[in-house]
């Protein structure tokens, strides 16, 4: 099961947010919340804040639907910054001219899920193989000789 937080409108650029998440993401809760509390960004705190809330909301449900939620399990899904409004602003120049500039705002998500449910691992043991692509390339080759016999028999 997944558990949600947001922050909307964070005065921060989504980049900069983007920055800290990515420390976070795919680490254990407890864990995440370790490396945002030594690290010296400004978003930091906030990014804080919302995890907090995540695992609080994973609290709430686990109680109030009577699912069982082992918040020791929990980790960082995924982490995603992206664009909010942007406010455009004027700055005084020289020579009575106007320098325009925008002031960025990030909308924050965070996603929680329990590891172990669901066979969610962000682990893939030995002896799982990925499926090949083969049957694209072989498929492209057969179209291939396809084209040039019809070429020959065009030019014959």
């Amino acid at each position: 099961m997944e558990f949600r937080a947001q922050a909307r409108f964070m005065r921060v650029s989504p980049q900069k947010a983007r920055l800290v998440l990515n420390l976070i993401k795919g680490k254990r809760a407890e864990d995440a919340l370790n490396t945002l509390a030594f690290t010296k960004k400004r978003v930091a705190p906030t990014v804080e804040k919302l995890l907090r809330s995540a695992i609080e909301n994973a609290n709430y449900v686990s109680g109030e639907k009577g699912i069982d939620v082992d918040v020791d399990s929990l980790y960082v899904k995924s982490a995603v910054a992206n664009d909010g409004p942007r406010m455009k602003r004027i700055r005084p120049a020289p020579m009575g001219r106007a320098f325009r500039y925008v002031r960025r705002i990030a909308h924050i998500e965070l996603v929680l899920a329990e590891r172990g449910k669901d066979n969610s691992s962000l682990v893939t043991t030995v002896g799982e193989e990925a499926p090949a692509p083969k049957t694209r390339a072989k498929k492209k080759v057969a179209a291939k000789k396809k084209s040039a016999g019809k070429k020959k028999a065009v030019a014959k």
